[in-house]
């Protein structure tokens, strides 16, 4: 049974709970609702959510699961022979699942029936043209370990499905029965629901650690293997990035780093001034009218997608600066460069520091402000000497928010910087210069992961070293704004 229908049959079978345990309860008032415990939705909210909730969360977990073990199954038993020939035992298993969906697909289209699509010892060049007319991405023959693995894998994958489907739908009638049978007017129905609520809630809350979590423990297991493969030492303080898969690679990180941190304080040059007068004159200087209509502008800045502001950064904005600047000054004569990513981004990071040093600004008591004009001071002395200065851990705090999210950022970077890595060895004149092209930690993780690699080479894990790193700086840097932010916010509130 496909997992719609099953969550649409919870979901019914919870709504007949609904009504049936909402009825119950007050047949055993005699219709009296001033007998009951609780009022009578209670008694229909808590037949729904123990019908639904604890079905759905198996249903979850069942699918979580149940892909990791079916495919650690059907890998444990792949020769070894084959793997060595396709190089890792990823890229058999991507070839595995590719042949299982091909072997569904022809049986759907009536390309095969379902005995020859389970039938290992078929002539194998016959089923490999067969899937091709399927339309699914088979672009060799499929070898005899790979179709038997395929069908190892259909088969778990069916079983898997049946016990799910069984195993949901038993839950539920389980708890439809269950809640029915309790609905009954000295029931505490409010009780149960307020509590079933609180720990829905708990769990939600839990969704961004476990996330956290689980994306830290998957970086740094991988960032193991990398280590194991290739030393520390030359990672964190080599000074080339020249990455061969034939061996030999030269995996230094510091030039990736120093386009990052480059480009990053290019956008925060723009972002922070630009962004801090508009607060300035949006909190202190425009009338009611104004700001309604300029702070959702500038806002709407932040909602474009980050491939538009790359498009502008090389169709307008690289050519503008290499015309109009690098070009006369002698200094480049690429679109490709730090000033182009730098600018762009910048106009990208302005909504995030003006909004935020906006409602820093306002949030200053008005108190101090009456007590500066009090004593003499101008609206632009008050400005500067009182309300800026109390702000002021607020506005770092936005700065910093701003600069993790320049750091983390990868389409203005490859579509206006080039994909040119920093290399020192090129000289201290090519590596400072805003108009030569460079690249970040995040064009290179996404490079890296390109394409047919092997996943058990150094070439291929360094991407995910280059991740835990550019997790650890962000991590960082959002650790403190927020104490800042939060600091600021116990001292004025």
């Amino acid at each position: 049974m496909p997992v719609l229908w099953i969550v649409l049959a919870v979901l019914g079978l919870g709504l007949i709970g609904f009504y049936v345990g909402r009825m119950r309860a007050l047949g055993s008032a005699g219709g009296d609702t001033r007998q009951l415990h609780s009022l009578p939705n209670y008694y229909g909210w808590h037949a729904f959510m123990l019908t639904a909730v604890p079905a759905l969360l198996v249903l979850a977990a069942w699918l979580l699961v149940a892909p990791n073990w079916i495919e650690n199954t059907v890998g444990a038993g792949i020769p070894e022979a084959t793997i060595a020939e396709s190089g890792s035992r990823s890229l058999v298993m991507a070839e595995v699942r590719r042949a299982a969906g091909a072997l569904d697909m022809a049986v759907q289209q009536g390309l095969m029936d379902a005995a020859t699509s389970h039938d290992i010892d078929a002539n194998l060049s016959d089923v490999t043209e067969r899937l091709k007319e399927t339309g699914a991405i088979i672009t060799s023959d499929v070898t005899q370990p790979v179709l038997q693995a395929a069908q190892l894998y259909r088969n778990l994958s069916a079983i898997s499905a049946l016990w799910m489907s069984v195993a949901v739908l038993v839950l539920a009638t389980a708890g439809f029965a269950v809640a029915v049978l309790r609905s009954d007017k000295d029931f505490r129905a409010r009780n149960t629901v307020e509590s079933g609520i609180k720990i829905i809630l708990i769990l939600a809350s839990t969704i961004a650690i476990l996330t956290t979590v689980g994306i830290v423990m998957s970086m740094l297991f991988e960032t193991g293997n990398f280590f194991e493969k290739y030393p520390w030492q030359h990672f964190f303080f080599g000074t080339k990035w020249a990455p061969d898969f034939r061996g030999d690679s030269e995996l230094g990180m510091l030039p990736l780093l120093w386009g990052t941190l480059y480009i990053s304080f290019v956008a925060l040059a723009v972002a922070v001034p630009i962004g801090l007068f508009a607060a300035i004159y949006l909190s202190e200087y425009a009338g009611p009218k104004l700001r309604a209509v300029a702070k959702p502008m500038i806002e709407i800045l932040a909602g474009i997608p980050t491939i538009v502001y790359g498009l502008f950064a090389l169709i307008t904005v690289g050519p503008i600066v290499r015309d109009w600047f690098a070009a006369p000054l002698g200094l480049g004569n690429s679109t490709n460069s730090v000033m182009t990513a730098g600018l762009v981004m910048g106009i990208m990071l302005i909504p995030f520091v003006s909004s935020l040093s906006d409602d820093i600004i306002n949030a200053v008591p008005q108190a101090m402000r009456d007590g500066s004009f009090g004593l003499g001071a101008t609206h632009s002395e008050t400005i500067k000497q009182v309300v800026l200065p109390a702000a002021l851990p607020g506005i770092v705090g936005a700065v910093l928010l701003a600069a993790s999210r320049a750091i983390g950022e990868t389409m203005i970077v490859v579509m206006g910087a080039g994909a040119a890595a920093a290399q020192f060895q090129a000289g201290l004149g090519a590596v400072v210069n805003p108009f030569e092209a460079m690249t970040t930690v995040t064009v290179k993780i996404v490079s890296q992961l390109t394409g047919d690699t092997d996943f058990a080479s150094p070439e291929t894990l360094v991407a995910f070293a280059l991740g835990l790193t550019l997790f650890v700086i962000t991590l960082g840097l959002n650790v403190l704004a927020l104490y800042i932010v939060r600091k600021y916010r116990e001292q004025y509130e």
